[in-house]
């Protein structure tokens, strides 16, 4: 089975008048079905534009990027949008709800666009939340939410076009200690189900929850290795200090 995403001499280079920035120097990386990996490096390492072109956000200057064995380098805006809302959850860092749609509401945005059902729409977006622990709260907005339970239901709504991947960007950046941790759990849980997961972060102590660490630098990869003993989010939670009122 080939991998699940598979790059080969990918180049990114971004023109600003005059001048060049080579965000992307020639990358090779496969990722397999079923893996969790975190994708580290500072701020201009190019981590984050390896992130927009597997979300089919943006295309490489060269190269190529195949998803599920198709080459996606080449598609034009249209072809790449259709594969964003059926292969593609994300999660972002902002969370990203619209503050006059309730949770469910948020998470049944991507189905809109499938042709299916209002009927099925609602339950699938109930099974979502369901699965990030919120099913009690569909009718909450997101100003009646915690920032932890805000992402959840981002978390939900990438579940629930059943992605082939879920890409997350700095998922726990607006978000304390306690609460990172509970994400990291639902990440840790869903990858244990089978969802293939990848997140981009710049802090080692949220990369140790994945399997896998691939560190960026100067648009390079310079490291790729698995984590041998990789944290685990239920067992930090309960070491952590009760919070006080």
């Amino acid at each position: 089975m080939p991998p699940l995403i598979q790059i080969k001499d990918l180049v990114k280079v971004y023109r600003l008048g005059d001048y060049e920035i080579h965000a992307l120097r020639g990358i090779d990386l496969s990722i397999d079905r079923g893996e969790f990996v975190a994708i580290m490096g500072p701020s201009g390492s190019g981590k984050s534009t390896l992130m927009h072109i597997l979300g089919c956000l943006d295309r490489p200057t060269s190269g190529r990027y195949l998803l599920e064995g198709s080459d996606i380098s080449s598609l034009d805006r249209n072809n790449r949008a259709e594969i964003r809302n059926k292969k593609i959850g994300f999660v972002f860092q902002s969370f990203n709800l619209l503050s006059r749609t309730s949770a469910l509401e948020n998470v049944e945005l991507p189905l809109l666009y499938n042709g299916s059902s209002a009927r099925d729409n609602i339950e699938r977006a109930r099974k979502a939340l369901a699965q990030v622990g919120l099913e009690d709260r569909g009718n909450s907005y997101p100003n009646q939410l915690s920032g932890g339970q805000q992402q959840r239901v981002a978390i939900a709504r990438a579940l629930v076009n059943d992605p082939t991947i879920i890409l997350a960007d700095e998922p726990t950046g607006n978000l304390d200690t306690r609460t990172s941790i509970e994400v990291m759990d639902i990440f840790q849980s869903l990858n244990r189900n089978g969802i293939t997961v990848v997140i981009i972060t710049h802090e080692a102590d949220i990369a140790s929850y994945t399997k896998r660490n691939i560190a960026f630098r100067d648009g390079k990869i310079v490291k790729d290795a698995a984590v041998t003993m990789t944290r685990n989010a239920g067992a930090e939670i309960e070491s952590l200090p009760p919070v006080e009122d």
